[in-house]
């Protein structure tokens, strides 16, 4: 079954412009390959997509080094903000980026809602 890329599109651009603090988004193959995006303008998405899969690729590798597990989610903390990596079903990775003042609770409440529409058109 093919993927709906303008229907996957959708659903991240209803995301990133109705959330509060969410800056952008994308949902990318675990090779790096994206399938759909809504992200900030001047982020090159073909680029986004492979950092996104490299670093998944790494969590794994180091769930597994370390004993925890498997990964449900990455987390990347900065000054300016944040980028979560979670797990979309098996073939597919959702990128969110959202800004420092993301109140985290909410934030992750709202990437489980979008996680549960999208696998739905994933699958």
């Amino acid at each position: 079954m093919a993927i709906n890329a303008e229907k996957l599109g959708m659903v991240l651009q209803n995301f990133v412009s109705g959330t509060t603090d969410v800056q952008g988004a994308a949902l990318v193959t675990p090779d790096g390959l994206p399938l759909a995006a809504s992200l900030p303008g001047g982020m090159d998405e073909e680029r986004v997509s492979a950092m996104s899969a490299s670093m998944l690729s790494l969590g794994e590798r180091i769930g597994m080094e370390l004993a925890r597990g498997t990964i449900d989610r990455i987390f990347v903390e900065g000054n300016k903000g944040f980028g979560i990596l979670t797990g979309c079903g098996q073939d597919a990775v959702l990128l969110v980026l959202a800004s420092e003042s993301a109140k985290q609770g909410l934030l992750m409440l709202e990437i489980k809602r979008v996680l549960t529409e999208l696998k739905l058109i994933v699958q």
